[in-house]
C-alpha cells in the first residue's frame, strides 16, 4: 500500500454503485406510464357516460286515477270581458249547471248602497240592479237579523250567519257569527245586512229550507260581485250546489219567490222581476246598484 503523507486523506472503501433511479431514462419512463393511465381512466368514464341507460320512467298503473290538468275557471272569459265594459248597465250571462237555469247579473259602473221602503220603485231610471236584502219577521214585520242603513243601526242580533257589508262603495259577503264590518259600517256610513249563507270559501253550506222556489244570491265570483237567479223553482240545497260548481267563492241569499227585482241591461232595456203588487211593508229592504 502506497504510504501517505500526514497531510494527505485515504479514503476507505468501493465507489457507490449507480441506482436505475438516478438514470436519466427512468424519470421519462414513469412519466409515460402516468400519462397512459390516465388517458385510460378518462377512456373508461367516457364510455361509461355514453352507454348509461337512462333511467326508467315509473309505470302508469291501471289502478290510479290519471293527474287531471289544472281547468280554467269556466267564467273566466265572461268576467274578463266584463272587465273592459266601461258603460253601465248589467251584464247578463245565461247557463245551465246540474239542469239548472241560471242567470248571473253583474252591475257595471255603478255604486251600491242599502234601502229601505218602496221610494226607490218609484223611479228605476237610474237603477241598474235591484233585488231584495233582508228578511222580514212573520209576527212583528221587522227586519231579520244586524241590519245598518247609511251608517245607522236599524236591527241587531244573530238570525242568519251569511252577512253583506257596504263600506266605500265597495261590497264584501261572507260567512260569520260576529263581523266587524257591522261596526265598522256603523261608523263609516255603510251599509250591512244578514241572511242565509250559502257558500263559504268555495264551499257549501247546508240550509234546512227544502222546498223548491225562484232562488237568488249575491255572489263572490272571482273578486267580483254577482247577482244569481235561477230560471225555475228550485230547492236551496241543489241551488247551492250549482253556485258552487261555476266557482262561486262566497254567496249569501237574496229573498227570492216573487220578491220584487229589477235591472237594466247594457243596451238600456229595463226588465222587472218578481210580483210589483206587494204587501205593503214598511221595513222591506233592497240592495240596490245606481
Amino acid at each position: 500500500m502506497k504510504e501517505i503523507k500526514d497531510t494527505e486523506i485515504r479514503v476507505i472503501g468501493n465507489k457507490p454503485a449507480r441506482t436505475a433511479s438516478d438514470k436519466p431514462h427512468h424519470h421519462a419512463r414513469l412519466r409515460w406510464l402516468i400519462i397512459a393511465g390516465v388517458l385510460v381512466t378518462t377512456a373508461v368514464v367516457a364510455l361509461l357516460v355514453v352507454h348509461r341507460q337512462p333511467a326508467e320512467q315509473p309505470a302508469e298503473s291501471v289502478f290510479e286515477e290519471p293527474v287531471q290538468p289544472v281547468q280554467q275557471h269556466p267564467l273566466r272569459g265572461w268576467i274578463a270581458a266584463g272587465d273592459t265594459i266601461t258603460r253601465r248597465g248589467t251584464l247578463l250571462y245565461d247557463t245551465v249547471v246540474n239542469d239548472i237555469p241560471l242567470r248571473l247579473m253583474r252591475p257595471m259602473n255603478v255604486t251600491p248602497h242599502l234601502e229601505v221602503g218602496y221610494k226607490c220603485l218609484h223611479d228605476t231610471a237610474d237603477i241598474i240592479l235591484m233585488c231584495q236584502a233582508a228578511d222580514i219577521r212573520a209576527d212583528n214585520k221587522k227586519i231579520v237579523g244586524a241590519f245598518v242603513l247609511h251608517g245607522k243601526p236599524l236591527s241587531w242580533g244573530l238570525s242568519k250567519r251569511g252577512y253583506c257589508a257596504i263600506i266605500d262603495k265597495e261590497v264584501t259577503v261572507g260567512v260569520a257569527d260576529n263581523s266587524p264590518l257591522f261596526e265598522e259600517a256603523t261608523e263609516r256610513g255603510g251599509d250591512f245586512f244578514r241572511q242565509y249563507p250559502l257558500v263559504d270559501n268555495g264551499v257549501l253550506v247546508e240550509n234546512e229550507l227544502k222546498a223548491k222556489f225562484i232562488r237568488r244570491a249575491l255572489c263572490e265570483l272571482e273578486g267580483r260581485i254577482v247577482v244569481a237567479e235561477t230560471g225555475t223553482p228550485e230547492s236551496m240545497h241543489d241551488f247551492t250546489q250549482a253556485l258552487v260548481d261555476i266557482g262561486v267563492t262566497n254567496a249569501i241569499y237574496l229573498v227570492g219567490s216573487t220578491a220584487i227585482g229589477w235591472y237594466i241591461d247594457l243596451d238600456g232595456v229595463g226588465v222587472p222581476s218578481g210580483t210589483w203588487e206587494p204587501k205593503i211593508y214598511k221595513n222591506i229592504s233592497f240592495i240596490v246598484w245606481e
